[in-house]
């Protein structure tokens, strides 16, 4: 059982014991220095706070102990119920809000739950950010209302402003789709998604939807992460019902999986890599993504006339390099889009509204779209920690091995070479060092993955 404190939020498994958990305790003693923290850096006495959720089991129950909190600190509250994380982050922004908690673990398993932190931008914090607040918690300074003075709820719901708002942007071509009659199959883990997608979808003028786990009962029907070893049931529903594509989200909706009409996988990475292209193609500009990501997101800028950036991993991250080099469209390897010209925040609905406008645009299957890319092949490996582990010592000797090669080192190490690259960094999420590598093939880039891991196990 895991308590992690991050720029990725509060997020932890529910129950047992306090502090090494989230528990009520924890739930309580994070969102009061949130609060505090919200009060502080605005000058508010009675700030607004959008609280939105996705459908895990342990969804309610935080949320009826966080808006109590928060009335508690004399915090008004607007709660948009079920929500995904990109319709949280744009109702902070409708609603003038201070800020804003989104309670979803993203791709945890279903005994996970979170707290997502926003600023009044409906942005993540950052780490500094982030730091002050786990201060205020530690200390336990915070202040609640006396009675005259407690906050109060109210209930809005801002799916449908959300799908409103992609409907109006200027590359989601609408009459395209519906001219185009698209087949779509979609897989949404029994979340939010199972709401938000279809009505998406049909907003899009796409008639005949194939639908996979779409009610949102947060029992998990798979594991929710969109990998293609957990997405086998969309696949065989594409090629069997002959969809013209498949979609799969993660329980927030801020990641997206594609599926080729021949229910192959689209690639995770090749997601922000395609939709980029049919951006540029459109709106020449610059793109970021995290260390992590293909370089076939490089190869597509620079062709398209822009210029490709790379940023630490994490939201937040990317975020704030996209702003620093006014990027039109961003976001990092695992599925999430960021367009500025939406809202800053990984979005699986604008990302499926762009995919479907390139489809229509270009009269391309997904498999001629995907054929039209750089082939990379990327290896995804992991190592548990354990207590006893030195993470920064590790890193500082991995560096040393392959100085030559300049690693980069602004968010663990990256280590580039001519024709491959590797990443290794601690996860913001769970107990584990993540090993990203990427090659020419798939068997080069398993291989220098491996060698890292071998590598480690000696080092530790």
């Amino acid at each position: 059982m895991t308590l992690i404190k991050s720029i990725s939020g509060i997020r932890g498994t529910i129950g047992r014991e306090s502090g090494n958990n989230l528990t009520p305790l924890d739930i309580v003693k994070f969102t009061a220095a949130y609060a505090t923290y919200i009060k502080e850096s605005t000058q508010s006495k009675r700030p607004l706070i959008v609280v939105g959720r996705d459908a895990r089991i342990s969804g309610e129950m935080v949320l009826r102990i966080i808006t109590g909190t928060l009335i508690g600190m004399g915090c008004d509250i607007t709660d948009i119920g079920i929500a995904t994380t990109p319709t949280t982050e744009i109702a902070v922004k409708k609603e003038n809000a201070s800020g804003g908690i989104v309670i979803t673990a993203s791709h945890n398993p279903k005994e996970w739950n979170a707290l997502k932190l926003l600023n009044s931008e409906g942005e993540f914090l950052n780490a500094e950010e982030g730091e002050q607040i786990l201060n205020i918690a530690e200390k336990e300074e915070f202040e609640f209302a006396e009675v005259d003075y407690l906050g109060e709820i109210n209930q809005r719901q801002y799916l449908h402003e959300h799908i409103q708002s992609i409907l109006s942007l200027k590359l989601v071509d609408v009459e395209a789709i519906k001219k185009a009659n698209f087949n779509v199959a979609i897989d949404c883990v029994n979340s939010v998604g199972g709401i938000a997608v279809p009505e998406l979808l049909y907003a899009l003028g796409v008639k005949i939807i194939f639908k996979l786990h779409c009610a949102p009962h947060g029992n998990f029907s798979h594991n929710p992460e969109p990998l293609p070893q957990h997405l086998t049931e969309l696949s065989s529903l594409t090629r069997t019902s002959k969809a013209d594509v498949g979609f799969a989200v993660d329980p927030d909706v801020d990641r997206l999986a594609i599926y080729c009409e021949n229910g192959e996988p689209f690639g995770e990475e090749y997601t922000l890599v395609s939709i980029s292209d049919y951006v540029l193609q459109h709106t020449p500009g610059n793109t970021v993504s995290n260390l992590s990501s293909t370089r076939a997101l490089r190869d597509v800028t620079n062709k398209r006339g822009g210029k490709y950036y790379a940023a630490a991993v994490g939201e937040v991250n990317v975020v704030t390099k996209m702003k620093e080099v006014d990027a039109i469209i961003g976001g990092e390897g695992n599925g999430g889009i960021i367009y500025p010209e939406s809202h800053y925040g990984r979005d699986a609905l604008v990302g499926i509204a762009l995919f479907l406008s390139q489809m229509a645009k270009s009269g391309k299957k997904p498999t001629e779209l995907r054929a039209a890319y750089p082939a990379y092949f990327m290896a995804k490996q992991k190592i548990e920690l354990t207590p006893e582990m030195d993470i920064d010592e590790i890193l500082d000797k991995v560096k040393e091995q392959y100085i030559d090669q300049k690693p980069i080192d602004i968010d663990g190490v990256k280590i580039d070479f001519p024709d491959k690259w590797v990443h290794l960094r601690k996860s913001n999420t769970e107990p584990i060092i993540r090993i990203y590598s990427e090659a020419n093939s798939q068997e080069e880039a398993e291989e220098i993955g491996q060698h890292i891991i071998d590598l480690i196990k000696k080092i530790a």
